[in-house]
């Protein structure tokens, strides 16, 4: 299995992280669009989708060549610590087609995030069409509670123009 197929199968995360990484940080064009989502607030929790950034890259899977980072802020709003432990992201595309991707943790973190903080980060996803991405976040309370936010649903479309 090769490196890009592992990554395609969701195998090799933090190796693939560091490619995307690696390719964005070294190669152009890269198109921001701005995404107009707010999250849910679930127990004081809510998830903002800050923006999304695709990048086009030739050394991409021939049928993934579009990498979509995505930058997402989780605010704190309630009264409690929250400790997030893992993630369910469902990407849909067009034909009907479900992708559920379920996981521990966060970018390989167990975010600590006090009443009133917020934790973000970004992270990325590869595709050849586009996709509607949403999901969740779970964890619990300092006092064990479980708990969970939404991921607002936000598109990753690739553009017309086959060279951007």
């Amino acid at each position: 299995m090769t490196v890009m197929e592992g990554c395609k199968a969701g195998r090799f995360t933090i190796m693939c992280q560091r490619l995307i990484y690696a390719s964005l940080g070294t190669l152009s064009p890269l198109v921001s669009h701005p995404v107009h989502a707010t999250g849910q607030e679930l127990p004081g929790l809510r998830v903002t989708v800050d923006k999304v950034v695709h990048h086009r890259d030739a050394n991409f899977p021939p049928e993934t060549p579009h990498a979509f980072v995505y930058f997402l802020t989780i605010s704190n709003l309630s009264q409690s610590t929250v400790r997030l432990l893992g993630r369910k992201w469902i990407i849909r595309s067009p034909d009907g087609t479900v992708e559920v991707v379920e996981g521990d943790g966060i970018v390989g973190q167990t975010p600590r995030i006090p009443s009133g903080d917020s934790f973000s980060y970004n992270s990325y996803h590869l595709t050849g069409h586009p996709v509607t991405a949403e999901g969740a976040f779970h964890g619990t309370t300092e006092d064990g509670q479980r708990i969970f936010v939404r991921i607002p649903a936000f598109e990753m479309i690739p553009p017309a123009d086959p060279l951007e």
